[in-house]
């Protein structure tokens, strides 16, 4: 490929593209930029003055990062010693200001420790995992999110984050999907802006704010089979066009650190890959913060048939831009002093490394406050206000998939006993969702209580699981949350049974179906989109008594559904909603409020659809798309943007302010969209285009604009987009540059990816 000479300037047109309406960024935090995070010469002369007085062994220590399990004693002469400057999966704020004090008062130099841990979507206070929080479509909604999160973090002396995760993904068998946008480059690109603001605020190092780590660089979403780890083989237009978006974005931000990828690309390992670290993260993408290997990154290259060695593969790391490794045990850069000392590393390239980390401690003021106040930790973990912003998160990432007949809302009244029947009907656990590494369940709203909490007096609630779900291997997470014990075959059929028979005593079913949350996430990829175990069966002995039945949805992937959706007039997806999710179930389906999510992913009727997503190309034949199949339609089950609401709108008055402009002026598109049914509701008016020709056949419809608008009955709203090159342009494979074209343009607003309003645009040499 190609080496670009741009630096911040490519950042920004890869970024451009989430360049939202004001309306629906109102209230956000100023916006850091990459300019902003430049290092000045300041920064360096104080990290560099620190370099002179390091031995081989204390750099070495500066670019390692342990996890620590167990007894923080046996850390204790690790960190005296200089020999690591990092550690992570810690959050007890006495254990974190113990270590701290041994680096700044018991070692040589003094230099603080960096915290890192997993802040995915929460720490003390659960928000939906990202996928949901992806459904949004709310920029601020991430933002506000992630700021509680970084303040929890902060108080409890975490400084970084390994989030957000950036990987865009079009095969939902893939488990890490449950941590990222989903499959499209431009509402991933939006939300990773946001993200960013929202963990680091204006600037790194401001108070209440953490480092984010956007991860993983890069096209780990695109791992062949869907299968975790597996090898990406990738081409420079997808890299460029769909894969590198979100990260240009978040470093367009300012995200002070990027963690690498654990798989090949194109062969080669991300972690030692001088490409992808060096021409498109620094020199390209002008980042200027540091690399972070994943858990064991480098040792594994010698796994991946890369490297000889660990000594190898810490050099080889280091060399192609891999600053600090993340490892269990001991490190393999503890071999870089030997590196130098026998000329396979350069002294200076272990400096730069150096430099970049120190800069991070600089900045996060660790060397003048190293410690963190343990007598305000709770007060800002326990705030009732984090509470708020995660209800309202919840509420936002619903998404309406079904109401025939509208049988939603339910009426509090009309039922005296409801039974929510399920597997996830009253689990914490899967409330909560993957990621949760610190869970208090006590402070967990599950469906459940959430209804029986709404309902108060107006009607009695009984709850049965009915059936039990377990993955077919154990997840690598069950030693901090363990599955629990397997039922017998007696206990299946006497809760089954059970279940079954309060359904039949119920006025109305509420069914909580999907999948336990350690069912998606890191080694968590699966060959079906069923839904998983016996739940079916379970729907189908429910249906059978001829009760009023909704369902309700806890999963982090698109699943096939089909089979429910013939069966179940309404059905809301509630992803795993995290500590409120209870409540902002049962606020919906009460019509409390409106859902107003959307889908960020094509949810396919089946699994041998995949890859499916809405982004494709015409093909010589763009009539025949839903017939590729002949044994089932090959649309989608549920497109992407889609998403019900209690209400209906409408969508008119297209326009462009100016329809032929020359090559690299703005194009402004203007719509209106009116609620017309009898409820207030939140609408996300979508803006599609589509290149009718040029230098490369471009996709059918790309996503190039987006704004959530809340309208009350009969209100209408005029929604404007200004298209720039940043939107037009795209990478092009054969002439492997950026390229703007002189071609007709279609434009379509609406609320999902099938827009039918339409108009059109010319754009001249």
């Amino acid at each position: 490929m190609k080496p670009l000479l741009l630096t911040a300037s490519l950042a920004a047109l890869l970024a451009g593209s989430i360049v939202a309406p004001a309306s629906s960024l109102a209230g956000q935090a100023p916006a850091a930029s990459v300019e902003a995070q430049a290092v000045s010469a300041d920064l360096r002369a104080r990290a560099d003055a620190l370099i002179a007085r390091m031995t081989l062994e204390e750099k070495a220590g500066q670019v390692s990062q342990l996890f620590m399990f167990g007894d923080p004693a046996t850390f204790e002469a690790g960190v005296r010693s200089g020999n690591v400057g990092s550690l992570l999966f810690v959050t007890d704020p006495a254990v974190i200001n113990r270590l701290q004090r041994v680096a700044v008062e018991e070692s040589r130099l003094g230099i603080p420790l960096l915290f890192g841990f997993d802040v995915i979507h929460g720490l003390r206070t659960i928000f939906p995992v990202p996928i949901g929080m992806a459904a949004s479509w709310d920029p601020e909604t991430v933002r506000r999110g992630q700021a509680v999160a970084a303040a929890e973090a902060r108080a409890s002396g975490i400084h970084w984050t390994f989030a957000p995760m950036l990987d865009v993904t079009r095969d939902p068998r893939w488990g890490r999907i449950v941590e990222g946008p989903g499959e499209d480059p431009y509402l991933a690109a939006a939300l990773a802006r946001a993200a960013v603001h929202g963990f680091q605020g204006d600037h790194i190092g401001a108070p209440g704010h953490i480092i984010a780590g956007p991860k993983h660089f890069a096209v780990y979403g695109a791992s062949e089979g869907g299968r975790d780890y597996d090898s990406v083989f990738v081409s420079d237009s997808q890299f460029y066009n769909v894969y590198l978006p979100p990260f240009a974005a978040a470093i367009e931000a300012g995200a002070g650190n990027v963690m690498s990828a654990y798989m090949e690309v194109n062969d080669i390992p991300a972690a030692a890959n001088p490409w992808l670290l060096t021409d498109v993260l620094r020199r390209q993408l002008g980042f200027e913060g540091f690399v972070v290997s994943d858990a064991n990154g480098v040792k594994s290259l010698v796994a991946q048939g890369f490297a000889v060695d660990e000594a190898d593969a810490a050099a080889r790391a280091m060399a192609a831009g891999n600053d600090l490794e993340m490892a269990f045990g001991e490190t393999a850069n503890a071999s870089l002093p030997q590196a130098v000392r026998m000329g396979r590393l350069e002294e200076s390239v272990l400096d730069d490394a150096v430099r970049r980390i120190l800069i991070a401690k600089i900045r996060m003021g660790l060397f003048e406050q190293p410690y963190v106040d343990e007598r305000l930790t709770e007060a800002v973990l326990s705030a009732p206000e984090h509470r708020q912003v995660a209800l309202t998160a919840a509420e936002r990432s619903l998404v309406l998939l079904q109401n025939e007949g509208g049988v939603l809302p339910l009426s509090a009244g009309a039922h005296r006993r409801i039974a929510v029947i399920g597997p996830l009907a009253d689990s914490a656990d899967d409330t909560l969702g993957s990621w949760v590494f610190v869970p208090k369940y006590e402070e967990t709203v599950t469906i459940a209580e959430g209804i029986r909490q709404r309902l108060g007096a107006a009607g009695e609630v009984i709850t049965a699981p009915g059936v039990q779900i377990r993955r077919g291997t154990p997840s690598m997470f069950e030693r901090f949350r363990p599955a629990p014990p397997q039922w017998s075959e007696a206990q299946a059929h006497a809760e089954f049974t059970r279940a079954v028979e309060a359904a039949r005593d119920a006025d109305l079913v509420i069914l909580v179906l999907g999948e336990v949350e350690q069912m998606s996430g890191e080694g968590a990829s699966r060959t079906s989109l069923s839904l998983p175990g016996e739940q079916l069966r379970l729907v189908e002995a429910i249906k059978a008594l001829n009760k009023p039945v909704v369902a309700v949805l806890l999963n982090g992937r698109p699943l096939d559904i089909a089979p429910l959706a013939d069966q179940v007039p309404g059905i809301v997806e509630a992803w795993h909603p995290g500590s409120e999710g209870g409540t902002a179930v049962a606020r919906a389906l009460f019509g409390d409020i409106n859902p107003g999510g959307k889908l960020p992913m094509t949810w396919p009727r089946s699994v041998g659809q995949i890859p499916i997503y809405y982004s494709h190309n015409t093909t010589k034949a763009p009539a025949d798309q839903d017939v590729r199949y002949w044994d089932q339609p090959s649309t989608p089950l549920y497109p992407f943007g889609y998403g019900l609401s209690y209400t209906d709108f409408a969508f008119t008055d297209i326009a462009v302010e100016r329809a032929a402009v020359r090559i690299g002026e703005p194009v402004v598109v203007t719509a209106t969209v009116t609620n017309t049914g009898p409820r207030a509701g939140d609408e996300v008016a979508q803006l599609y285009i589509h290149q009718r020709s040029g230098r490369a056949a471009r996709p059918v419809r790309e996503l190039k604009g987006f704004e959530r608008v809340t309208l009350q009955p009969g209100e209408s709203r005029q929604v404007r987009f200004t298209l720039t090159s940043a939107e037009l342009r795209y990478w092009n494979a054969g002439e492997r540059d950026w390229v703007l074209d002189a071609s007709e343009f279609d434009v379509w607003i609406g609320g999902d990816s099938r827009a039918e309003l339409k108009t059109s645009f010319r754009v001249t040499p």
